[in-house]
């Protein structure tokens, strides 16, 4: 049974850094694509990126001038997805989650499986 947990979620300080970490078990390594996803009060769930089995990433977010993408990485031997942004946008404070789809990234957001619970992340001001 795949199963994802994700951590990282804080309070994080006006010029800190956010890394979020997404764990997968009951799977073998190279068999899915990890997305990460957010949702913020009010909002629909979004989009944030993908990385697939080949480490090819897919953004979700729109790249806006002026704003960074949010890069993603992979731990294959590890089955972990990393999230990290070192200047956090004022739209980046929601619950975050992290999924599954086989082998390649897709704007399909229905075809993602096995969602964790989420990891809070909330900006101060």
């Amino acid at each position: 049974q795949v199963q994802l947990v994700e951590s990282g979620g804080a309070l994080v300080q006006p010029g800190g850094s956010l890394k979020l970490t997404c764990t997968g078990s009951g799977f073998s390594r190279g068999s899915y694509a990890i997305g990460w996803f957010r949702q913020a009060p009010g909002k629909e769930r979004e989009g944030v990126a993908c990385i697939s089995v080949g480490r090819d990433i897919t953004d979700f977010l729109p790249f806006t001038k002026g704003k960074g993408r949010f890069p993603i990485s992979r731990h294959i031997t590890e089955n972990t997805a990393g999230l990290q942004r070192n200047t956090p946008e004022p739209e980046d404070p929601a619950l975050y989650y992290c999924a599954v789809r086989a082998r390649q990234c897709s704007w399909q957001f229905g075809e993602f499986h096995s969602w964790g619970q989420g990891t809070q992340v909330t900006v101060s001001s």
